[in-house]
């Protein structure tokens, strides 16, 4: 039991994958196996009390020190190699262990042959559906499936139930691993290109495993049913089992159910997990701009009052400090924050006329869509009959069976013109208002996201370059220094001197202008006879922008830097989010939330 718990226990809490597990779960094992084989005599427990042993400060070192070599200081070295000792003697243990399953009765070549014959046989199931799957679709049949199931009615959720029908029949004769690598990859590629339920693949894999789950109870081949029969005494009859085993189906059926109908069971956590992890998407993602949208129109509905009073209280600030092209710009970033919640207003206004009119619109492109798809079936019949009309007829075939052709042809074109006279005149009226109504709500958001990008970027950048003022300052002894430089040593000296000065204002922001003004000092010495006169003036002239550079930084930074930090805070959650690294927690898990949902989408297309 113990084994169980640690091996699915490790892989639910996230501590291990699949294949990881599996290993803990065969070490156990043999350290289990060298006991059980051992049993009644002495030293039977002397392999896992030596493991158990070992893995007790192993978990302890795991815990509270560094266990990365590479990052280890002189410190961590004796951490180290005590953790090397208590793993030799988990490795002892574990060889000790495998030793005694080799050695009596040749318990473990029997484990290996009989583990090697099940991968085989998997691995031969798995190879024929490759082919079986090849060759299926290689001869059409693909297209036959695809063909019969978009022309039944019901639209996605026909086909769906259809597909999980056909997995439940072949789950009473097929095992698992056969319906999962033969029908599956046929099937799920026709349900998930459809943008009429537009549906996860996670999803779907847990529907397609809940569904598969059920035939472990179903007869005349269900395993579990098997198993009970196995341990049942002679009194209870097979059929006993399998009547009592109905009840348990519509169990299974219920759960298939509860995920079917609540798709956010099965994706939330997923999306959640993804947003919160180390490598999650930014808050730019174009995946996440509608949820994101979606929490930010709540947001604003709670704290405009307070963002509008921040705001504005900024708008009153003295930015005498600032020059012109930053005073501006920051000027016009108080004025797009202040339009942010009418331009949230504008993305509502558009989308309830959309969704207004996705009602009346829904039908009519459900109907045309469904009729052009089976133009363009007739079409490609129509072709091929053409095809086989130019083939006869080089071959010479009767006048007979050139009539027959001919009159196909024509069939297939009066069932084409009645198709095409089927679709509504207003449509292509309809389909322009739609497509209007579309773009305006594509516009109002587009409009949005340009508009809060321009309220926070130039104050995340103002405040970038305030906060660095002290540090550019600490620089300009260096910088004097080489009018020294320049006056006294060699050409190559010079140079080289200058190219450690300029690599100086890599790490500050908005500084190309005066790094490119040393640079022109440095390509002076590029020849042999440099003017050295021309040189200093030249460097004078880049010493005073970073002077006139630190002092504006430097005066802003008393007077503006503590309320700008504040400012920028109060916009960072908010109107500032689509500019971070990543999404807060609370952000993560409302955006997880909302992409859960399956939407229809189709009417876009």
């Amino acid at each position: 039991m113990a084994l169980i718990v640690v091996v699915l226990g490790s892989i639910l809490a996230g501590n291990a994958t699949v294949d990881q597990a599996g290993s803990v779960g065969a070490v156990g094992a043999t350290v289990m196996a060298g006991y059980r084989l051992m049993e009644g005599k002495r030293g039977a427990y002397y392999p896992a009390i030596r493991a158990g042993v070992s893995i007790v400060p192993i978990f302890y070192l795991l815990a509270n020190y560094n266990r990365n070599i590479k990052n280890a200081t002189p410190g961590d070295y004796k951490y180290i190699g005590m953790a090397a000792v208590a793993v030799t003697g988990l490795l002892i243990a574990i060889l000790w262990s495998a030793w005694r399953t080799f050695r009596i009765e040749e318990t473990l070549r029997y484990v290996c042959v009989e583990t090697a014959k099940t991968t085989s046989m998997v691995f031969i199931i798995l190879l024929g559906a490759a082919m079986l799957t090849a060759a299926f679709r290689g001869f059409g049949g693909e297209e036959l499936v695809k063909d019969f199931l978009t022309g039944l009615p019901g639209g996605f959720w026909g086909q769906f139930i259809v597909v999980m029908a056909v997995i439940f029949v072949l789950g009473f004769f097929l095992d698992f691993i056969e319906i999962a690598v033969v029908v599956v990859p046929i099937m799920a590629p026709i349900l998930l290109a459809d943008p009429s339920a537009n549906i996860t693949a996670v999803w779907l894999g847990v529907m397609v495993g809940v569904n598969m789950q059920t035939s472990f109870l179903t007869p005349p081949f269900g395993f579990s049913l098997f198993y009970l029969r196995g341990v049942a005494p002679p009194s209870v009859r097979t059929t006993q089992i399998y009547r009592g085993a109905i009840a348990f189906i519509l169990l299974q059926l219920a759960g298939l159910a509860i995920v079917g109908f609540n798709p956010g069971l099965v994706n939330y956590l997923p999306n959640r997990t993804y947003l919160t992890s180390e490598t999650a998407p930014p808050p730019q993602n174009p995946r996440l701009q509608e949820c994101l949208e979606e929490y930010m129109a709540d947001y604003y509905d709670e704290n405009e009052a307070r963002l509008r009073q921040g705001i504005e209280s900024m708008q009153s600030l003295d930015l005498s400090s600032l020059p012109d092209n930053k005073r501006e710009e920051l000027e016009q970033s108080f004025i797009a924050a202040l339009d942010t919640f009418q331009k949230m207003d504008d993305i509502d206004t558009a989308s309830l006329a959309v969704d207004a009119y996705m009602p009346e619109y829904r039908p009519i492109h459900r109907h045309v869509r469904s009729t052009q798809a089976e133009i363009r079936k007739i079409e490609g019949e129509i072709e091929e009959e053409q095809q086989m009309l130019n083939l006869e007829t080089r071959i010479g075939s009767s006048e007979s069976r050139l009539r027959q052709i001919r009159g196909e042809i024509e069939a297939l074109q009066a069932q084409k013109t009645a198709l095409e006279e089927s679709i509504p005149s207003e449509w292509q009226d309809a389909r322009e208002q739609f497509q209007k109504l579309a773009l305006g709500e594509k516009t109002a958001r587009l409009q949005y996201r340009r508009n809060v990008d321009g309220a926070y970027e130039p104050v995340n950048e103002l405040n970038r370059l305030l906060a660095q003022a002290e540090d550019l300052v600490a620089i300009e002894d260096r910088l004097v220094a080489l009018r020294d430089v320049v006056r006294g040593d060699s050409g190559d000296a010079v140079v080289e001197t200058f190219k450690e000065t300029e690599s100086l204002f890599s790490d500050f922001d908005d500084v190309s202008d005066i790094r490119s003004a040393f640079s022109k000092v440095r390509r002076e010495f590029r020849n042999d006879e440099a003017d050295r006169d021309k040189a200093a003036a030249m460097l004078d002239e880049a010493i005073d922008a970073y002077r006139a550079e630190v002092s504006w930084r430097r005066a802003a930074a008393t007077s503006l830097h503590d309320r700008l930090t504040a400012y920028e805070a109060l916009l960072r959650p908010s109107i500032g989010t689509r500019l971070q690294p990543r999404l807060t927690v609370e952000q993560a898990e409302e955006v997880a939330s909302c992409r859960s949902e399956h939407r229809d989408i189709s009417p876009y297309f």
